[in-house]
């Protein structure tokens, strides 16, 4: 205890440098101590001197051992760090300049790099551009042209009653739904709606017929070589049967265009000549076609007549005809046919339409006819014989008409008098043009004459 406070080590034991002590023996003495201390202090004590302040001389058998460097202070920001690249003018997206890649490049690589960047920016944008001109763009004008037609095709068909059909939304989202111009061609419009309208015009007949199980059927008259309209809404009447194969032939391009409703009609007389009047050669329940003839100057004294190319009142009737009172002139007096009559009766052995005829005979002697309408007069007075009179003079006017196609001669100059039962819109045409209209029987709706001679031509 006293050895480590007097500073004394063993011999023995191997001496250890002491860091503290910068690396120099301690002394064995408390003077030794204090020596080093004022040298520390002093900053004096150096290697091989001798501190003689207090007389005492180092010791020549201890071994001196090698002092230790006393490790440097270094500054706290010695230690090595890494120096930040120099900042240098960069190009286009930092690829120029200082290296924006990580190491420094030279220059003229650089521009390489950088002009190679700007080509391949610019060929994609040129490639992007020309697709999109010369196949993308091309092919959705394609892909919208055929929607667009196909749109305005389903509002052509799907319009008036049929405005709200639930047919109409169908066809609207399967046309939206097709991606290519042939799958919207494909689609069919048409179909589907000639199926609705039908319905729905046979739904119309039933709802809209009269007193005389008749429609009229209002339509729009279009010009076939150039399918546009010509001549504005038209009217046709008909009875149920045949309007109901009209619906059932036509599609939804006519169908579309027809309109059903009653019947509104009046009964208009009309006077014409025998050309307007269909040659004369018409009669009570025959169904006409009304015309109208217009007439332009060309120039000059000259005129020239046009006739309208659809019928501006189809599908009108005939209640009444009359033939002019001139043409009912009879040259032969009455007597010679009444003998003319009783001759043939007695030759087929009728006793009592012979007495009958004598009778006549003694009483009309002397009297002379010459005009079908006093004979008329006399008939209606009751003068006659009404079952002879009503023999002679029954449908006198058409069976001269007939007599006079069948010797191929008549009496053009005739005018007749016509009760014609037309809309009552169209009444006031018929009035203000009666001098400029013609009357057309259609061969569809012919008379039964009509139809024998067609027979006998055709056959």
């Amino acid at each position: 205890m006293l050895d480590k406070i007097l500073g004394k080590k063993d011999k023995d034991k191997k001496d250890t440098p002491d860091l503290r002590k910068n690396g120099k023996k301690s002394e064995s003495d408390m003077g030794g101590r204090l020596k080093d201390m004022m040298g520390k202090v002093s900053g004096s004590n150096e290697k091989g001197n001798s501190s003689s302040d207090l007389g005492e001389k180092p010791s020549n058998d201890k071994k001196i051992p090698r002092p230790m460097p006393r490790p440097k202070k270094k500054p706290l920001d010695s230690k090595p760090r890494l120096k930040p690249p120099e900042k240098k003018s960069s190009g286009l997206g930092g690829f120029g300049g200082g290296g924006g890649f990580g190491r420094k490049v030279p220059d003229d690589d650089q521009k390489t790099l950088v002009g190679a960047a700007v080509f391949g920016v610019v060929l994609i944008v040129a490639a992007v551009v020309l697709y999109y001109f010369m196949f993308y763009a091309p092919y959705q004008d394609t892909l919208n042209s055929a929607k667009m037609e196909k749109y305005n095709e389903v509002n052509s068909y799907f319009k008036g009653g049929l405005a709200s059909d639930p047919k109409k939304q169908i066809l609207l989202a399967e046309i939206d739904s097709s991606v290519t111009p042939d799958q919207v061609l494909a689609v069919d419009v048409l179909g589907p709606a000639t199926t609705s309208w039908r319905t729905y015009q046979n739904q119309q007949i039933n709802n809209k017929k009269d007193a005389y199980n008749r429609v009229m059927i209002t339509y729009t008259a279009t010009n076939t070589s150039t399918d546009q309209t010509s001549d504005g809404v038209k009217d046709r009447m008909m009875n149920t049967t045949a309007a109901q194969e009209v619906v059932n032939e036509a599609d939804a391009a006519v169908l579309s265009n027809m309109d059903i409703e009653t019947p509104d009609t009046i009964a208009v007389p009309i006077l014409v000549s025998r050309l307007q009047a269909a040659g004369g050669l018409v009669t009570v329940g025959n169904t006409v076609d009304v015309y109208l003839r217009t007439n332009a100057s060309s120039g000059g004294n000259e005129t020239n007549t046009s006739t309208s190319t659809s019928p501006e009142i189809s599908g009108a009737t005939v209640l009444a005809i009359l033939r002019s009172s001139s043409t009912g002139t009879i040259d032969a007096n009455l007597t010679q046919a009444q003998v003319t009559a009783a001759a043939a009766a007695a030759a087929s052995g009728n006793a009592s339409y012979g007495e009958s005829a004598g009778a006549g005979y003694s009483n009309s002697k002397s009297v002379q006819v010459t005009n079908v309408q006093e004979l008329l007069k006399a008939a209606a007075s009751r003068t006659w014989n009404q079952n002879q009179i009503t023999s002679l003079l029954n449908s006198y006017g058409w069976r001269l008409s007939d007599y006079e196609m069948l010797s191929n001669t008549g009496e053009l100059d005739a005018q007749y008098m016509l009760l014609l039962e037309v809309p009552r819109d169209k009444a006031p045409f018929l009035i203000q043009n009666m001098d400029s209209i013609i009357l057309t029987v259609p061969t569809q709706a012919a008379p039964t004459w009509m139809i024998t001679e067609l027979k006998a031509i055709y056959n």
